[in-house]
């Protein structure tokens, strides 16, 4: 089976992000034989849901897939990860996007789309119906983080992700600072 990383984006955020990049890059000039996909996610949280198990659901059973996750994309990958069984590397991840995005219902613009959407209460029900409670598969999952993060709390994650590899590092910020240390050690952990 062919290796596939699935790069799995944050809130506001596109295959332009500078992580799905750095991935895009690695691969290119490392693993050329990795397929990698970075799929523009729709805005709201259970249609992006629906939208990864329709990307997900078909590749299983052609390749061997990985996730890499990062902020609101690691919430997805964690979910992923209970449904499918599907190794993941989250990075600076989500843990509790519901409390966190109140702060954002209302209208919104992606800054890297241009796409105008208004977040209401009824999506944060929907990222709670997606939320993990017990990792069924700690083992498959590794935790990057920066207590630098000023968008996250890095401790809610350290404790969500204790039964799992981490690697938490002082300082950094939310964008995850030198993550061009990290893909080679990432394509490994997800065996690709």
């Amino acid at each position: 089976m062919t290796p596939l990383l699935l790069y799995i984006h944050g809130f506001n955020s596109s295959p332009l992000s500078q992580k799905a990049q750095i991935m895009m890059q690695y691969c290119r000039e490392h693993r050329p034989d990795i397929r990698l996909e970075v799929p523009q996610l729709p805005s709201y949280p259970q249609a992006a849901a629906h939208y990864l198990d329709e990307v997900v659901k078909p590749l299983l059973s052609r390749h061997k897939v990985g996730l890499v996750g990062s902020s609101l994309g690691g919430y997805l990958s964690t979910w992923l990860n209970d449904r499918y069984g599907i190794p993941a590397v989250l990075v600076n991840p989500a843990v509790k996007p519901y409390e966190l995005l109140v702060d954002y219902l209302g209208e919104q613009t992606n800054p890297y789309t241009q796409e105008v959407y208004t977040l209401v209460e009824a999506h944060m029900d929907e990222l709670k119906a997606l939320d993990v409670d017990v990792l069924k598969h700690p083992d498959q999952l590794w935790l990057l983080q920066q207590e630098g993060d000023e968008v996250l709390d890095y401790r809610q994650a350290v404790e969500k992700y204790a039964a799992c590899r981490q690697n938490v590092e002082p300082e950094g910020n939310h964008s995850f600072v030198d993550f061009e240390r990290y893909p080679a050690e990432i394509i490994q952990f997800l065996g690709l």
